[in-house]
């Protein structure tokens, strides 16, 4: 069986180039249901924005009239970030750093303020996860995921409301999230813990900020064709594409969610988690480490 997604075309055993996802040049030209010069004047910063998610957004957001601030880990990977975001002509500034550390978080917040003199979205792109049995996971090892997703965008959104609110102006925030009400997600406990921490905290901060023209929203993602997928071993592949639509998701499909939630279409929107997942929360199933067989039902 075949079936085409966006700019990729993929079978029911995709390959490693399905995995991959989208190449920098598809994701540069992916139409958009947006109209040119949507956010042109606003400055959007995106962490884990040398990844394939965090790319995707940065060109749209690029392509639509914003300035673009990104950060992670690898500067090679922000520095052909920036050279396709100069190729798109949209004005931008990157940095290696990690969202681990509220010294470095503060500064990249100025440093886009002193480059742009202002910041309207910010979307906490950046997180890390592995997946083990439970009892294999150290301390170290859950702390990593704990710090980066958790605390990460604490800090992140802690900064950014920070300024705006001593500013006294507007602002949007996205975290990246997955579907923790799906359940049950074995393999990644530390995961769950520190995405159900994000979503709980945002909604805290939406009510809390809401009058000073705040809004924190949640996008919660199924599984996307990007190159983050080759953390996973071979036996969590069957789960992938086990949604009503048994396909993996397009990066893209994430990148045209966070300008519908930070563009004015989503002016009304607080609070709330946007879930693109295909349907999986309603019959689906993901097993990081692989379908243990006491789960295994024939039919």
């Amino acid at each position: 069986m075949e079936y085409t997604t966006g700019a990729m075309t993929m079978r029911d055993s995709p390959d490693e180039a399905a995995y991959v996802g989208q190449t920098d040049d598809e994701l540069m030209q992916a139409s958009t249901v947006f109209r040119d010069g949507l956010l042109r004047g606003q400055v959007v910063l995106v962490s884990g924005g040398g990844g394939g998610i965090g790319r995707a957004i940065c060109y749209l957001f690029g392509r639509l009239g914003a300035s673009v601030v990104a950060c992670g880990r690898d500067e090679a990977k922000l520095a052909r970030l920036a050279a396709n975001l100069e190729r798109l002509g949209a004005p931008n500034f990157t940095q290696a750093m990690t969202v681990r550390d509220p010294v470095q978080v503060a500064a990249l917040m100025d440093a886009a303020w002193a480059r742009f003199g202002r910041l309207d979205v910010v979307i906490n792109n950046a997180g890390g996860q592995y997946a083990a049995p439970a009892l294999d996971i150290t301390p170290k090892g859950w702390h990593a995921v704990i710090e980066t997703n958790l605390y990460g965008t604490w800090y992140m959104m802690q900064e950014a409301g920070r300024r705006w609110i001593a500013r006294d102006e507007h602002g949007s925030i996205v975290n990246m999230v997955i579907p923790v009400q799906r359940g049950p997600g074995v393999g990644i406990p530390h995961t769950m813990a520190s995405r159900a921490g994000q979503i709980a905290v945002s909604r805290s901060l939406a009510v809390e900020w809401a009058p000073h023209g705040i809004r924190v929203n949640c996008i919660a993602l199924g599984i996307f064709a990007s190159p983050g997928l080759d953390r996973y071993p071979p036996t969590a592949r069957p789960s992938f594409t086990v949604n009503p639509m048994r396909r993996l998701g397009d990066v893209h499909d994430v990148a045209e969610a966070c300008v519908y939630l930070s563009a004015p279409s989503g002016r009304f929107i607080t609070a709330e988690v946007l879930t693109l997942d295909g349907g999986g929360q309603a019959w689906g199933e993901f097993w990081p480490l692989g379908k243990p067989a006491h789960f295994r039902i024939e039919d």
